[in-house]
């Protein structure tokens, strides 16, 4: 069953979506001013259930994301409006888990986050639009070690160090 966003009904204190005074389970669907698809939303039993997806007026497909019994589950990707990737991370339970990425809208890499419980674990990076690394740091035990939005005036080379010849 599909019906129009704007006729269920929401019941805060259960949590659960109504729709003719019974828990809805189905699409609900809401549409931009020039009549493209705006959203497409599945709900079981009263709750938000499976794939939910979220496209512009221009019909590029913005959001997708999918749920369990109203909860975030699973990969949650953005799109930015030429289509391509923005980013892409991964829920358990609404809560964030594992690689999370954004990208620009050229598609190059702009950060990876790795994330244990929502909260940043392991390795950290960020890269300016020039493909430049200027994040990279390691997250552990909620200390932060390394490079955190600065710029590195060294290299190495074989293990010396080697200053930038701006400074």
């Amino acid at each position: 069953m599909e019906v129009l966003k704007e006729v269920l009904v929401l019941n805060q204190l259960e949590g659960r979506w109504y729709y003719n005074d019974q828990p809805f389970s189905g699409y609900s669907v809401k549409y931009h001013s020039n009549d493209t698809l705006g959203e497409r939303l599945g709900y079981y039993n009263g709750k938000r259930e499976g794939i939910a997806q979220k496209w512009s007026d221009h019909g590029v497909l913005r959001i997708e994301s999918y749920y369990k019994e109203n909860r975030l589950d699973s990969v949650y990707t953005t799109w930015w409006e030429n289509g391509a990737i923005a980013s892409q991370s991964y829920y358990k339970d609404r809560v964030k888990q594992g690689y999370e990425r954004e990208w620009y809208p050229t598609g190059q890499l702009a950060k990876e986050r790795q994330l244990v419980d929502g909260n940043e674990n392991g390795l950290q990076k960020a890269w300016l639009q020039n493909g430049k690394l200027y994040v990279n740091y390691e997250a552990k035990n909620g200390r932060i070690f390394g490079m955190r939005k600065a710029n590195s005036c060294y290299t190495l080379e074989d293990e010396n160090i080697v200053r930038d010849k701006k400074i």
